[in-house]
């Protein structure tokens, strides 16, 4: 934890270096894009985007589920995705799925998952179970389904069809490897993930 704090005691710091960045940045945001990827640790959105503060709003979830939209039981992730729709317009959503995902792993191996009840039930929502090969540590193939069934969750969401439908929005797919850095996208065409 300590370096976290010194970290964050240096920023201070240097951010009063640059007070006209940190001023606009208290006027409001207006992101692009919406990005929406897995809580792990190792898959940090402004690191492999190079975004800078006010260019991506995150949504972070285990396995980067995008629950089904229901109006009786609003989500957080439903509200979130509403919000970066209809008040913030963003232009794009990003759904990325990152290899070695714990989540997507124990879909695809069937893990018992009594111990984490929370977790067990989190995990429903990603129904159907994403297909792929069960020897493979990185689940690469499993990951990518999972983001395309993410895509079409999204795509029920009221708020997501009506600017998909006037053109105002657009759905990517993305596919992170950590163990590389690379990122490949899903290319509607060919049905297949291809390098950035």
């Amino acid at each position: 934890m300590q370096p976290l704090i010194d970290h964050a005691r240096s920023f201070r710091k240097q951010s009063a270096d640059r007070p006209e960045e940190f001023a606009r940045l208290a006027e409001g945001q207006s992101p692009q894009v919406l990005f929406i990827t897995c809580s792990d640790s190792r898959v940090v959105p402004a690191l492999i985007t190079g975004a800078r503060p006010g260019e991506l709003f995150e949504l972070r979830t285990a396995g980067n589920i995008v629950p089904p939209h229901t109006s009786a039981q609003p989500t957080s992730e439903a509200a979130t995705v509403e919000y970066a729709v209809e008040v913030l317009g963003v232009a794009d959503i990003v759904v990325c799925g990152h290899s070695h995902c714990g989540a997507v792993g124990a879909l695809v191996r069937g893990e018992d998952l009594t111990a984490v009840p929370a977790v067990r039930d989190w995990l429903a929502h990603s129904t159907p179970r994403p297909e792929g090969a069960v020897e493979d540590p990185a689940v690469t193939e499993a990951v990518q389904n999972h983001v395309l069934t993410q895509l079409l969750r999204l795509r029920s969401y009221p708020c997501v069809e009506r600017r998909l439908a006037d053109g105002r929005l657009r759905l990517h797919g993305w596919f992170y490897e950590v163990h590389t850095g690379s990122v490949l996208t899903h290319d509607v065409r060919s049905d297949s993930f291809e390098a950035l």
